[in-house]
């Protein structure tokens, strides 16, 4: 085994603010216990969790924190002998990031439960723009909408990574996908991923959808949050489901919420919000081999360094990017 050093680099905050209040920094490497291991960072994804928890708007998070709800690399120690030394991992959620540090540092420290193990040749830059992604499009359409082939779907917030992996996952199981854009300019982006019918966000789209999918989708995703969550309802038939799994906006609660003057009649809601244990091994490395095939496609927009994460996480806020923003360290 090679011997760890010291000291690692990790972002710290230690309290909610603006991207200058990330602090990067020298800490102490951990050191795994059982049940735990300590992964060698190599690439992470930047998420809106993040942004929150940043921002103040996250629950249960103490301070002072090193960020990251996902990271990819190697297992460089643990005790438990559940992963070998070497092994290429990504390990995401289950409080990292918010209840104990996560993946903007050189090494995490995580639960074996939050460990997926996978083999791949891909760079570690489109490693690391995987796995929340990846969970958090599989488990929309697997758990919270049970897409079928052949059904149509409507995602809301077409241009966020998780957007685009659900288009590109959807349009794998042959289904007609329409998917939303604030900015005609990203349609482009769209379009090539495979998106059959691009829809210019104005806020108010339901006509629009039903001009395209007459009586409304079988299926949406909400991406955006509450302030286009009845519009999207709107946009779906009868006996439809739509699922909200995203906040783009940062609004996620229903005030004065009245089932029967808020649902439309018959459209189901339903809403998905997973952990690394919806993420099975087999599906994480069916797309990692599909995307070393050239069969599928990870969206990314842009690849950052550590020592970036304040420029990184002010361009996310912004919301000008097309896909996911990656941190290599």
């Amino acid at each position: 085994m090679t011997e760890l050093p010291d000291t690692m680099r990790a972002v710290v905050l230690d309290a909610p603010g603006p991207p200058e209040s990330l602090q990067l920094r020298d800490l102490p490497i951990p050191v795994p216990e059982p049940g735990h291991v300590l992964i060698r960072v190599k690439a992470f994804g930047l998420n809106r969790s993040e942004l929150h928890t940043r921002l103040g708007l996250a629950e249960g998070v103490t301070f002072p924190r090193v960020l990251g709800i996902e990271a990819v690399g190697i297992v460089a120690a643990c005790p438990g002998g559940e992963y070998v030394v070497g092994q290429q991992v990504a390990a995401m959620m289950g409080g990292m990031g918010r209840t104990y540090d996560g993946g903007y540092a050189e090494y995490t420290n995580v639960p074996v439960a939050q460990v997926i193990p996978f083999i791949s040749g891909l760079d570690w830059a489109t490693l690391g723009g995987i796995p929340e992604m990846l969970q958090t499009a599989n488990g929309s359409l697997t758990i919270g909408l049970d897409a079928q082939p052949g059904q149509s779907i409507l995602i809301r917030g077409g241009t966020s990574s998780v957007g685009m992996t659900t288009a590109i996952l959807a349009k794998q199981r042959g289904m007609t996908v329409l998917s939303t854009t604030r900015s005609p300019a990203k349609a482009t982006a769209l379009k090539k991923i495979g998106v059959d019918h691009v829809v210019i966000d104005t806020g108010d789209i339901a006509a629009d959808v039903r001009a395209v999918i007459e009586g409304g989708v079988d299926t949406a995703l909400e991406l955006i949050g509450t302030p286009t969550l009845p519009d999207t309802l709107r946009a779906t038939r009868i006996h439809g489901v739509v699922c909200f799994t995203g906040m783009l906006s940062n609004q996620w609660t229903v005030e004065n919420f009245y089932p029967i003057d808020y649902l439309p009649r018959g459209v189901r809601l339903a809403a998905y919000g997973g952990d690394a244990t919806d993420l099975p091994a087999a599906v994480l490395q069916q797309f990692l081999d599909a995307v070393a095939a050239e069969s599928a496609t990870v969206p990314i927009h842009r690849v950052f360094t550590l020592d970036q994460i304040r420029e990184a996480h002010a361009y996310m806020e912004s919301g000008e990017a097309t896909g996911k923003l990656v941190v290599v360290t």
